[in-house]
């Protein structure tokens, strides 16, 4: 595989990854569905709405037609979030030529169902044709050429072999895997905790408690994550525990924004979509439904759903009876 990549969603991290495959040399379109985005790249070679101050190729194309993004695409690259792949499925579908490879590089669980978005996808489309790219990454650093390395999985080893292959450039390295389900899991459960460690900062706890949650949190993303299917290794990996480590490390991390701003008391409007509001809750369902104690993930969905305040969780998680960490 090595002819043209279609990189669908004109956000920070699609663009972020169509800029890095542009600047590898390979033909790269961008589809955008903001015409006002589309005409903005055109004419500034930038895309300041998402991915300020960062010069995009000379290379990348830009579209807002969808049907012309993905003709003659050898690759595809789906960059939307979890709560828009069910619309967005049917119509890749209509335009994708049989067998074309589609890696899924957002992270989340379908509010409806609890279905991660290689199960969406694969309604309308191959499951064996399908791949997931999650890891520890900003936007801004990819897009910037920083050191970056990833995950790339797919159920079939030789695919995976391939896209690692494919997407991987002298900055940016996919380790190939076969666990889509523990890569898909690392990356949805981990926004949560994101917004956990985001509260304890913005309450002003300390780095001792942000260093607790996260830990914890850790806890929780193997219990939940090994009862859906995921292998533990994976969870160990980049696309687990790498990805919930800088997740929490700071506000570049929009999950992590979001928690804070909360643990502030901040006014939440116009805040950057955050994918861990929207998983939260069906996260806390499918751990109560397989009888998995995860209180972090529990606490950060009551929050969000306005069944707790932000003071009501701290105290909450602290009063937890005490017990053994290790067996």
């Amino acid at each position: 595989m090595r002819g043209r990549i279609a990189v669908i969603g004109g956000g920070a991290w699609g663009t972020a990854l169509a800029a890095l495959e542009a600047r590898a040399g390979r033909p790269t379109v961008l589809y955008a569905r903001d015409p006002q985005t589309v005409d903005a790249i055109r004419t500034t070679r930038r895309n300041e709405a998402y991915l300020p101050g960062i010069a995009l190729p000379e290379n990348l194309a830009v579209t807002a037609d969808l049907a012309e993004a993905l003709r003659g695409a050898d690759l595809v690259l789906v960059v939307v979030p979890a709560q828009n792949l069910a619309a967005l499925a049917p119509d890749l579908s209509r335009h994708l030529a049989p067998g074309t490879p589609v890696v899924l590089c957002a992270k989340g669980i379908e509010r409806e169902t609890g279905a991660f978005a290689s199960a969406v996808l694969a309604r309308h489309l191959p499951a064996e044709t399908l791949g997931v790219l999650s890891g520890p990454s900003f936007a801004a650093d990819v897009a910037r050429g920083l050191p970056t390395a990833v995950t790339i999985a797919a159920s079939d080893a030789a695919l995976a072999d391939d896209l690692s292959r494919l997407l991987s450039t002298e900055t940016f390295r996919g380790y190939a895997a076969t666990d889509m389900l523990g890569v898909e899991a690392g990356g949805a459960l981990k926004n949560i905790l994101a917004i956990a460690a985001g509260v304890v900062s913005g309450s002003g706890l300390g780095a001792s408690a942000g260093a607790a949650i996260v830990t914890r949190g850790f806890v929780e993303l193997r219990r939940l994550g090994e009862a859906l299917g995921a292998r533990p290794e994976t969870l160990m990996g980049l696309s687990g525990l790498g990805d919930l480590v800088l997740t929490c490390s700071g506000s570049q991390s929009r999950n992590f924004a979001y928690g804070e701003a909360l643990g502030r008391g901040d006014d939440l409007t116009g805040l950057k979509l955050a994918e861990g509001v929207h998983s939260a809750a069906i996260a806390a369902k499918l751990a109560d439904e397989r009888g998995i104690d995860a209180p972090i993930i529990r606490t950060v969905a009551a929050v969000l759903g306005g069944a707790m305040s932000v003071d009501a969780a701290v105290r909450d998680l602290l009063a937890r009876p005490l017990k053994r960490e290790l067996g």
